[in-house]
This record gives structure tokens, C-alpha cells and sequence, in this order.
């Protein structure tokens, strides 16, 4: 098994290894307990110390808590939220407040390290109820660090604004905008920074273009970069290239399979890219990519 290094999540106090279970396809109906069990034991074995979940992925709190039970003391514990409470209305005070309540309980925890208004607008950030809500359950001891995750405008305000030591956000091939804007911005802040999408969709394994939109966005993107891998597989690329992106604590990869973990764990391994093969990706997104927006 690999050894993950670990970073310091900003200035939060936080520690997390460069890599970390974005646990989004775990809360789908066809995955068990029995295979999540064994996702979080591998992820372990690899020395992954972060876990980013989220409200709207399905059963996916509950099936951590289940599988954190013994071991919550193994991981930094992420969660996002802001909506979905019943009764309650989404982006408003009550709401984050119900939300961290019901995922304290669906996670068998008693604190979740960080906690994300996720995808909240700018509007809603701006007016600052949801912002007070969640700096009061940090105070409350209910969770250890207010976050953010998002995109554009509302990244860049939240990252202004002071109310958060975590942000999180697409890094990729096919999203480099941030990491000549909210990333530096943010690591300059002290705000620990965590990269979600690192593969971007991972467009290459599609021999035609998708239908679902954001599937589409991805491969358009892809296609107009025009990158060469040269020797290495695009995932071990595109890996590497989002683990050592200037300012990112850590990346973020969506997976419900072992070996998709044990294959990022093994690229971030081998280091970063070769300047040469940087400077080739960054003039590629300079030359076409100067206008896309971030992808939630």
C-alpha cells in the first residue's frame, strides 16, 4: 500500500493527506454497507485522512457513520450543506443549523471538522444569515471549521470575506481558472483549499460525446485543449497535476471503487509533473480556456 503525504489544511490547525474519499457515489442505491466498509478500510490502508460528504448525496452520511464507527478518530470528517432539511426553508439561518444537527446524527459523530455552505449563491452568502448560522455551531463546538464550496463570484466573495478556513472547488485540466484567482487567493489567506473534480469528468474514456450536460462541457473542454499525455495514462496525469497545483491542500476524488483510489494514491506517489508537461497544460488553457467559468 502507499503512504499518502499529508499537508496543513490552511491555517485551520487541520492535517490532511494530499489525497481524499469524495464519498458522492457511496450514497448511491447500488452500492452496500459491506463495499463501503471495504472502501474506507482501503482508503485507510493508503493513509487517506479526509472524507468529504455531502446532504444531497443520497445515503452517503449514513454509510460513513456506519463505517467510520471505531475509526472516527482516523479521519478529518467533511460535510456540505445549506438545504434539504423537510419543513425548513433551503439557504436560510434554520436551515444550516437543522442540517448540521441531522448529519451530527446520520454521521455518529459529535463534531464534524469541516462544514460547507454548498453551492450557496452569492446573494444568499452576502445577506450573511447562513454565514452567522454556521460561525454559531463552530462556536457551539458542533463543528471544528466554516467552509465554503463553490464556484466564480460567490468563490471569490467567500474567499474575501474572512468567514471561512476552507474552500473548496473544481481543479482540474479542464478547470484551471481558479488557480489563477480564488486558489492563490485563498492560499494567501491562510484558507486551506480542497480541489473536488480532479479528473474533471475524466472525458478521455468517453469515445464520443455525452449526452448529460455537464459530461458535454467537460468533453468540449478536453477536446479544445488538445493535450498529449506522452507515457503516462490520463488519469495519473490529470491526478498529479490537480494534487500539486500551487496552493491546493488536497484533492478530492469521487469514487466508489478500491482501485480507482489505489491508482490516484499511486500517481500522487510519483510527484508532480515535469515542468515541461505544466508549461505545455497551462498554455493550452491560456489559449482556449480563458473564458470558462468554474463547474459546480
Amino acid at each position: 500500500m502507499t503512504l499518502l503525504p499529508s499537508r496543513p489544511l490552511g491555517r485551520t490547525g487541520l492535517t490532511v493527506s494530499v489525497l481524499g474519499l469524495g464519498a458522492g457515489r457511496i450514497g448511491e442505491s447500488g452500492t452496500t454497507d459491506a463495499e463501503v466498509d471495504h472502501l474506507i478500510g482501503t482508503a485507510l490502508d493508503l493513509g487517506v485522512t479526509l472524507v468529504d460528504t455531502a446532504r444531497s448525496y443520497g445515503a452517503s452520511e449514513e454509510r460513513i457513520g456506519r463505517a467510520l464507527q471505531g475509526r472516527r478518530g482516523s479521519v478529518v470528517l467533511s460535510t456540505k450543506l445549506g438545504y434539504g432539511v423537510p419543513g425548513v426553508p433551503d439557504w436560510t439561518g434554520p436551515a444550516v443549523v437543522a442540517g448540521i444537527d441531522g448529519a451530527l446524527e446520520r454521521l455518529r459523530t459529535e463534531l464534524i471538522d469541516i462544514v460547507h455552505l454548498h453551492s450557496c449563491p452569492r446573494e444568499v452568502l452576502e445577506r450573511g444569515e447562513v454565514v452567522d448560522a454556521l460561525q454559531r455551531t463552530v462556536r457551539a463546538g458542533k463543528v471544528r471549521v466554516a467552509a465554503y464550496s463553490g464556484e466564480d463570484d460567490a468563490l471569490d466573495w467567500a474567499v474575501r470575506s474572512g468567514a471561512f478556513g476552507v474552500v473548496q472547488c473544481s481543479v482540474s485540466l479542464v478547470d484551471q481558472g481558479v488557480l489563477s484567482s480564488a486558489v492563490p487567493a485563498a492560499s494567501g489567506r491562510g484558507i486551506g483549499v480542497l480541489a473536488k473534480r480532479p479528473l474533471g469528468n475524466a472525458p478521455w474514456r468517453f469515445d464520443r460525446r455525452p449526452e448529460a450536460p455537464d459530461l458535454a462541457e467537460a468533453w468540449d473542454r478536453f477536446a479544445a485543449l488538445g493535450l498529449d499525455p506522452g507515457s503516462l495514462p490520463w488519469d495519473a496525469l490529470a491526478t498529479r497535476f490537480a494534487a500539486f497545483a500551487p496552493g491546493v491542500s488536497a484533492i478530492l476524488l469521487g469514487t466508489a471503487n478500491n482501485e480507482h483510489l489505489s491508482r490516484a494514491a499511486r500517481a500522487i506517489a510519483d510527484g508532480p509533473l515535469p515542468s515541461p508537461a505544466l508549461a505545455v497544460i497551462h498554455a493550452a488553457h491560456a489559449r482556449v480556456g480563458s473564458g470558462w467559468g468554474g463547474r459546480i
